[in-house]
């Protein structure tokens, strides 16, 4: 299974190419300070500058849905066969902000994103909706494997998309995990998350040419609605899953700044790998994506291993690692793998235990 075309969006570009200039290059001020969401508060934020296309069907009007489809602007759907071109996406939060204000129940619904990308370009296959939290990103790619697979499909559109709404961010802050300053991962002065909102997009076919995808794992810990389980016992079992016999050259991590995540994901990763290998979070720079936050970073992956050069994203942070961490090699502004990078593991994880893993091959 190969992907053969994908692209991004997030606060720091309109475009994989702008987006991932800016990810090896570490930028991460690309951020606003929101007073307006929580009272007394500011909020950070990784907001898309981007004009987003119009949509004129009122129950697809959402900016999720703007997002998805600015994203796959220059994959030119109409190319491919309707009849065998399947959709699935992942979201956490969908158009819950519009329907705030507009009571219109398919803005809330959590399938409106595939629905709308079906009907907006008349897709006469399968299309479905994922949403496993912060994992949704890479469950998409799990289904769409099954998708090919079993013949159902033969091409699979695979989109990642979530805009910034009021509610994922009243929920982190409720647990005490949004950060009004820059999200600090794997630091011991590290207090939570940054969100930002964007989309990631891919075409996946049974093809020569493209992107492998070599493995994936999937696992549940079944420890916690909302706090990963500390061993990072499960993690480790996707991780292995996805890699098989074979340990890629870059690892980019979920890496969210929380006090949870940071140790379970730590402690996965050094199981594994000691601290053989380049690992970094590129949320410093993105902001956590949600639903689309594995599906920019997968993006970011393959643009990554089609540039054919050894140089990885730098994981800025403030270089005060946690010592209750396991010690893994976080990458610096100027810190290159020995050879050029031909394998790249993306990792994810989600609220309620979900553990995803995708290792990716030029």
């Amino acid at each position: 299974m190969k992907i053969t075309n994908y692209n991004a969006i997030c606060n720091l570009g309109a475009g994989i190419d702008e987006v991932f200039k800016n990810a090896i290059a570490g930028v991460s001020d690309c951020f606003i300070i929101s007073p307006h969401y929580i009272t007394g508060k500011n909020v950070r934020l990784g907001t898309v500058n981007a004009v987003l296309p119009t949509i004129s069907t009122e129950d697809y009007n959402t900016r999720c849905n703007k997002l998805a489809l600015a994203c796959i602007e220059p994959f030119a759907i109409d190319k491919y066969d309707k009849k065998t071109l399947a959709v699935v996406c992942a979201t956490t939060n969908t158009g819950v902000e519009e329907y705030e204000y507009s009571g219109n129940y398919k803005h809330a619904q959590i399938g409106n994103l595939a629905e709308f990308i079906a009907k907006k370009f008349n897709l006469k296959n399968y299309y479905t909706t994922v949403s496993t939290a912060c994992s949704s990103g890479l469950k998409a790619f799990l289904i769409a494997k099954n998708l090919l697979d079993s013949g159902y499909s033969k091409q699979v559109l695979v989109i990642g998309a979530d805009a910034i709404t009021k509610f994922p961010i009243y929920g982190f802050d409720s647990l005490e995990v949004l950060s009004p300053k820059p999200t600090n991962p794997f630091s011991k002065n590290r207090c939570g998350i940054n969100i930002g909102e964007g989309a990631g997009a891919f075409v996946l076919e049974n093809a020569e040419h493209g992107i492998e995808i070599a493995g994936m794992g999937e696992t549940t810990d079944c420890y916690h609605a909302t706090t990963p389980d500390p061993s990072g016992i499960e993690a480790e079992r996707a991780i292995r899953l996805a890699i098989g016999d074979k340990k890629p050259d870059y690892i980019n991590l979920h890496g969210t700044g929380t006090l949870s995540n940071d140790l379970m994901e730590g402690r996965a990763v050094y199981n594994v790998f000691k601290d053989d290998i380049l690992v970094s979070s590129t949320k410093p720079l993105t902001g956590h994506c949600l639903g689309a936050a594995a599906s920019i970073e997968t993006a970011l992956c393959c643009k990554l291993l089609d540039s054919r050069q050894n140089k990885v994203f730098p994981h800025v942070y403030d270089g005060e690692y946690d010592e209750n961490i396991p010690k893994i090699n976080l990458a610096g502004m100027n810190n290159n793998n020995k050879n050029i990078i031909k394998t790249c593991l993306c990792l994810s994880f989600g609220f309620g235990g979900t553990n995803c893993a995708i290792n990716l091959r030029c």
